[in-house]
């Protein structure tokens, strides 16, 4: 578990983050979403240590991280950034192995572990000897992904790490990153401005305003279900087609209703619960990650 205790954070007159609190539950994805200058990144960063806070203490399991030396905490915290900030003179096995290498595993032993993990992130082992500048911006962020991954860490910090590549990679990756958790069972805190994939990813989503001002908390479908305010409505979409979904007068096959969006257009059909989700054109599609609850132990 990982708690933030009346946290803040100054960067000179500008406040970036103001008397911040919340819990993040172990082993389960927590996505901070928000507009520039909510916090989001600062509060990510907390959590590592790559920023101390102003005041106010950030805990892993009861621990201040204060207390912890940055360098040893940040090699057991898997850290995933927007650019992959891959070594570029490094070959992608090599990559992947550095903090286990860095922390006396030998080479033969960091380098099986780096493949396993390339199986992991969906990453063909062919591309182990080769450098990043030869692969494709989703490649490089598999590779990221999976040397944050290579020392086993309970915590995965992942800050807008799909931002900068293209929409159907970036749907794949995100896929990649529940199927992951659900192995797993790593915390995950995810830091994203795209409601889209906080509501995708999120067990907990929490939307942020400026000053890190928590607007509202909750499951996906609590915050669609009862957006707080104005803000939280017109944030993530109350109001447009793609989430005013009604049941279309005409019936889909069976006892399944299609739905259709605000402009009438046809988005899917309602099935049994523990279905799967039939597509009005009656592709199958499903979310296939399984439902985390229990979730006490340690982050």
């Amino acid at each position: 578990m990982i708690e933030f205790r009346h946290v803040s954070k100054r960067f000179g007159d500008q406040v970036a983050v103001d008397d911040f609190s919340l819990v993040i539950p172990a082993r389960q994805v927590t996505v901070l979403v928000g507009s520039s200058g909510s916090g989001k990144t600062t509060l990510l960063r907390m959590i590592n240590r790559m920023v101390d806070p102003t005041s106010g203490t950030v805990l892993i399991d009861g621990e201040d991280v204060a207390a912890v030396a940055p360098v040893a905490l940040r090699r057991r915290i898997g850290y995933v950034m927007q650019s992959s900030g891959l070594l570029p003179h490094r070959r992608v096995i090599d990559n992947i192995a550095t903090v286990p290498r860095l922390i006396g595993v030998p080479k033969a032993q960091a380098h099986a572990r780096a493949l396993e993990l390339m199986d992991v992130v969906g990453l063909d082992r062919a591309f182990a000897r080769r450098f990043p500048a030869q692969l494709s911006g989703g490649q490089q962020q598999r590779v990221g992904v999976a040397r944050a991954l290579a020392v086993k860490p309970n915590i995965l910090l992942m800050d807008e790490p799909f931002g900068a590549v293209d929409p159907i990679v970036r749907a794949e990756l995100q896929h990649e990153v529940l199927r992951i958790q659900d192995q797993t069972d790593t915390t995950i805190v995810f830091v994203t401005h795209d409601i889209d994939e906080a509501f995708l990813l999120g067990d907990q989503v929490v939307i942020l305003a400026q000053g890190g001002r928590i607007v509202q908390q909750g499951s996906p479908e609590q915050i669609l279900a009862n957006p707080a305010d104005d803000f939280v409505a017109n944030f993530i979409g109350a109001d447009r087609g793609k989430r005013r979904l009604t049941v279309s007068a005409r019936a889909g096959r069976g006892d399944d209703r299609v739905l259709v969006d605000a402009g009438g257009y046809p988005v899917g059909v309602i099935a049994a619960p523990g279905g799967k989700l039939a597509i009005a054109d009656g592709s199958p599609k499903s979310r296939s990650i399984s439902n985390k609850t229990d979730q006490a132990g340690d982050a």
